[in-house]
């Protein structure tokens, strides 16, 4: 008995330690962005901001554009989540209920391409791009993430699709419904979480992504967030409270759709774990 209540003792301590330690960046992140310039160099730091200031946000929008890094950011994480949903979603119903030959390998390669370094195609997409005058425009960003998110995404709706019996298949032929009418009409809204959890995985990828960002779009009214909170430093000075009231901002779409579709997450990280 008593030894039991050690245990637990020891997993909260374990627990509340390993949430500091993943917490207190985002909270050191969060106060520093609410201090005025003269005590972010203050010597001992202050857990809390002695005067509140809203003048780091207000040079993000007004000195630095932000106002634009955001609609950017926001225009090409939808567009790429609204692709990789579409095409995912169609080819995980055709490896998980069609008969589609070499199933197999081609989940491997799947599994290969998500795994693949963006790096090392970084030289001849930005050849390609050029080539086609898409540099700094939507397009250059848009394509790349909904490739390199696309795998992903299909492995996630493969394992829903799998949980779906054959027979809904096999009846909707029978009722006279074509396979892509199966497909939209049945199965589709039957893995609506499956749908959620992909778009929230693609939605972070794009929202947080860097370097094809910073080499693809290097005009200022085409960057985006992550590229402008790097920018932001000038030439002798690093303004820390405006990236840190940036980043801020930034981060609070992630932590509104963790919150909103955490149990859709876990869901899609586990499905398909011991069958399929």
């Amino acid at each position: 008995m008593i030894e039991a209540k050690w245990k637990t003792i020891f997993r909260y301590v374990v627990l509340i330690a390993f949430l500091v330690v993943i917490l207190l960046p985002f909270y050191w992140m969060f106060i520093t962005s609410f201090k005025p310039d003269f005590e972010l160099g203050a010597y001992p730091p202050s857990l809390f901001p002695d005067h509140w200031t809203f003048q780091h946000y207000v040079e993000a929008f007004t000195k630095y554009d932000f106002g634009i890094y955001i609609r950017n950011s926001v225009v090409v994480s939808l567009i790429s989540t609204f692709l990789v949903l579409t095409f995912a979603s169609m080819a995980g119903f055709s490896v998980a209920q069609l008969p589609v030959r070499g199933k197999t390998p081609l989940l491997v390669i799947l599994l290969v391409i998500s795994m693949f370094p963006s790096i090392a195609v970084m030289s001849p997409l930005y050849m390609l791009l050029r080539n086609l005058n898409w540099l700094n425009s939507y397009q250059a960003l848009i394509i790349p993430y909904t490739a390199f998110n696309l795998p992903f995404a299909i492995w996630i709706l493969r394992n829903y699709f799998l949980q779906l019996p054959k027979a809904l298949l096999e009846a909707a032929r029978v009722d006279g419904a074509s396979i892509f009418q199966s497909f939209y009409r049945i199965y589709l809204p039957l893995t609506t979480p499956g749908m959620f959890t992909a778009a929230v995985f693609t939605f972070v990828a794009s929202w947080t992504e860097f370097f094809m960002a910073l080499t693809f779009n290097q005009s200022n009214t085409m960057r985006t967030i992550p590229v402008g909170i790097a920018l932001f430093s000038g030439q002798y000075t690093i303004p820390y409270g405006t990236i840190f009231a940036g980043s801020v901002v930034s981060i609070v779409p992630i932590i509104i759709l963790t919150i909103i579709f955490r149990k859709w997450i876990v869901s899609g990280l586990t499905s398909g774990a011991v069958k399929g």
